[in-house]
């Protein structure tokens, strides 16, 4: 799994969050996406990485704009009741 974080320039309020989402599950096969208008933030959870570029344009149809691109690893934390 892959986490890729978008630093987005031009979200102000919970709609700008939710069009960006939008844009992203339908333009992309990903498990889960979210966003935040205060940190400027998106996060996408996906099997596979998605092409940076394809995501730039994708966000820049919507008049938002991708300053910055983050790809690492992910692990799905598991619940434990004893910690392992």
């Amino acid at each position: 799994m892959i986490k890729i974080e978008l630093t987005i320039d031009g979200m102000v309020c919970s709609m700008c969050e939710s069009h960006i989402n939008d844009t992203i599950r339908q333009s992309f096969k990903t498990k889960k996406v979210s966003s935040s208008h205060k940190k400027g933030i998106t996060e996408i959870i996906s099997e596979a990485p998605l092409d940076e570029k394809a995501l730039r344009e994708a966000v820049g149809k919507t008049g938002y704009k991708v300053l910055e691109v983050k790809t690492e690893s992910y692990e799905k934390k598991r619940f434990s009741l004893f910690g392992r």
